[in-house]
């Protein structure tokens, strides 16, 4: 598949989906390596002074989930998730098109499930003021990004769906 290259030839609704996708890509590799900096702290605090970064496994936990989920849209958008073709290796484009747009959509509604429910469980975690061990942070703010990061990614699955079925590139 082509890549659009030109952000004028793009339609507003490309230029939002490609321009988010990348913001939030982006975001998630800033997490990474902001949590790959505390670790190198927190390693090197513990081996020369007994002292590293308390909480460090809490931030690590919610940071990575923070930045997987930031990755999916901008993943879905370049055609970036596996794909076994061993079947379909010998169909027609047009086949295999309109397959990759089933396989969209139906990720599109996995992705658009999942936000619903993920939005629900962050409220609950609100209200029941759930919080970490060490810290004592709160967890429901880790769910705003994450429930961000897959509320685009269902548009984006919903935009790649409809792309790939009319056939043409993305």
């Amino acid at each position: 598949m082509t890549t659009i290259t030109d952000n004028r030839s793009r339609s507003p609704l490309e230029r939002v989906v490609y321009g988010l996708s990348n913001l939030f890509a982006t975001a998630g590799g800033l997490v990474l390596l902001g949590l790959a900096l505390m670790t190198v702290a927190s390693i090197i605090g513990r081996y020369l002074f007994s002292l590293p970064v308390p909480g460090d496994f809490e931030l690590v936990e919610v940071g990575c989930a923070i930045a997987v989920f930031a990755f999916l849209p901008y993943c879905q958008l370049h055609s970036g998730n596996v794909v076994v073709d061993f079947f379909t290796l010998r169909a027609r484009d047009r086949t295999r098109s309109r397959m990759d747009a089933v396989s969209s959509l139906i990720y599109g509604l996995i992705a658009g499930l999942l936000t619903w429910r993920l939005a629900l469980g962050g409220y609950d975690m609100y209200q029941y003021g759930e919080q970490t061990m060490i810290l004592g942070l709160s967890r429901w703010w880790g769910f705003i990004p994450i429930v961000a990061s897959l509320a685009l990614l269902t548009l984006v699955c919903l935009y790649t769906g409809v792309r790939q079925w009319s056939h043409r590139s993305l």
